[in-house]
């Protein structure tokens, strides 16, 4: 009956109030299996509800008790138990340590060696969520001996034992290089990347996360993963029916992407820049950040790889992102990814300037409501790109708008351009820049100051003079006092 009521919240305060722990420590050692069971149930779900109630299985030396079951009792015991260490050990790192300490993880681990996949993967789900808090408690689960017989659980036919064991992998893996060479050294790459295009949605997300932990520590990790051929095969994730799959996927490219130009090379070769946009595009928010990243390191390691990205129509997109999400997170990944491909050359930067991305990163970083990650990243994007920018159409808005720190780079670009081109001098005084600039009040001897007077110096002076503020003025007291002649 308790462990019927345990599975709702609503029932666990009233449960726990009337001393219930301390009633069912008893009935783990009944003499009726069955009772013993649904003791071992009643607890596991009391301590899954919440960390108080997952204390009190530790304060009540129930632990030890469990653990001497484990490797005693029958399945169905087993994996009652194995689901109440579970239960303990997900709270906090203090909480798995508790379960380390009672000697659980040898017990666990034989429990993975068991006949029946049940207590299998009531094993693996237990040692995944003590492995998961930290370095050390992943390592106390390898000590015991757990990797190797985790990568034959992902060889076994149950869909749910697969799952769970790439997951307890991933969980492993996610701490240090250290932890997820162990994993590699198991033999685990190949079989994880055989997978890839299994049709169970929940056991890809577990793969592909599997695979991104593994290489995202280092170049040598990395190339691992790439040698198990999970390109292009890997691709086709991203156009998945479900979500997690596409972001999965999109997390694991973007850390092999990171590490050096070749990867990044191999992964454009593959089309890989391509298929992560298309994936941007068809999804929204966290779904899509990975993806947004990945392009941002890809764009950053060099000219040709930035060009990769706008070829493939990635600038675009990028700037969607950085207009209609939501998220201030989303917005400053987006804002870096599009400073990284901006920042090469005067052909990068234009192909940006003319989403008409600028004023967008200009409003960001303006904004108070902008977060200060975001108001940064926009800041060092808006920089990046104006100071390769030669495209003047996208600068001259600039001049109106931007705050002093800004502005600088700005006039800094118009005193480079306007010297080499009569077209953009022309044009530059219609559209009223001129006179903008002559409105612009510089310390002297300043770089600012510098710059004004490169641009003052690509025209004749009478033309600098009357655009110069108060120059109409000036012309009225000479008509005030020119005395005409009369004959």
């Amino acid at each position: 009956m308790v462990a019927e009521l345990a599975t709702r919240p609503q029932n666990i305060e009233t449960l726990q109030n009337a001393g219930v722990m301390s009633l069912l420590r008893p009935l783990l050692l009944d003499v009726v299996p069955t009772i013993q069971q649904t003791a071992a149930l009643a607890l596991g779900r009391l301590a899954n509800y919440n960390d108080d109630l997952a204390e009190a299985v530790v304060k009540g030396d129930i632990l030890p008790q469990l653990v001497y079951s484990l490797a005693e009792q029958n399945r169905f015991y087993k994996k009652a138990a194995a689901f109440v260490l579970r239960a303990v050990g997900k709270h906090s790192p203090q909480l798995a340590q508790a379960i380390v300490d009672c000697g659980a993880l040898d017990t666990l681990v034989i429990c993975l060696e068991d006949f029946d996949p049940g207590v299998k993967e009531a094993a693996a789900w237990a040692l995944g969520y003590i492995a998961r808090h930290n370095a050390e408690l992943s390592q106390a689960v390898v000590d015991a001996g757990a990797v190797p017989l985790l990568v034959l659980c992902i060889q076994e036919p149950e869909i749910a034992l697969k799952r769970i064991a790439a997951s307890t992998l991933s969980d492993i893996s996610k701490h240090s290089p250290e932890l997820a060479q162990t994993v590699v050294d198991a033999g685990a790459i190949a079989h994880l990347a055989q997978m890839i295009l299994s049709p169970d949605a929940k056991l890809k997300r577990q793969i592909l996360s599997a695979l991104s932990q593994i290489a995202k520590h280092s170049v040598d990790l990395a190339e691992m993963v790439v040698e198990a051929e999970i390109f292009p095969v890997v691709l086709t994730c991203l156009k998945d029916k479900d979500d997690y799959v596409k972001k999965n996927a999109s997390t694991l490219i973007r850390e092999i992407a990171k590490h050096t130009p070749e990867l990044a090379q191999l992964i454009v070769n593959a089309g890989g820049v391509a298929a992560v946009i298309d994936c941007v595009g068809s999804c929204k928010g966290n779904i899509r950040l990975p993806g947004i990243m990945m392009l941002g390191y890809v764009a950053a390691h060099s000219e040709n790889l930035a060009m990769a990205v706008i070829i493939s129509k990635g600038v675009p997109q990028l700037s969607v992102c950085l207009s209609e999400e939501p998220e201030d997170h989303i917005k400053a990944a987006a804002a870096w990814a599009l400073g990284q491909i901006g920042r090469h050359t005067p052909e990068h930067a234009r192909a940006v300037a003319v989403t008409n991305t600028l004023p967008v990163l200009l409003s960001l970083y303006m904004s108070p409501e902008s977060s200060e990650d975001l108001q940064v990243k926009s800041k060092k994007a808006i920089k990046s790109i104006l100071q390769k920018c030669t495209y003047l159409p996208a600068l001259e808005p600039f001049l109106y708008d931007a705050p002093p720190n800004i502005l600088k780079h700005v006039v800094g670009q118009f005193s480079k351009v306007l010297p080499h081109d009569s077209k953009a001098r022309r044009l530059f005084v219609t559209s009223g820049g001129l006179k903008k600039v002559q409105e612009i009040k510089a310390e002297p001897g300043s770089l600012l100051q510098e710059y004004i007077n490169s641009i003052n110096n690509c025209y004749p002076e009478e033309i600098v003079r009357y655009y110069s503020p108060g120059y109409s003025e000036t012309l009225l007291q000479r008509v005030d006092s020119y005395q005409p002649l009369i004959n």
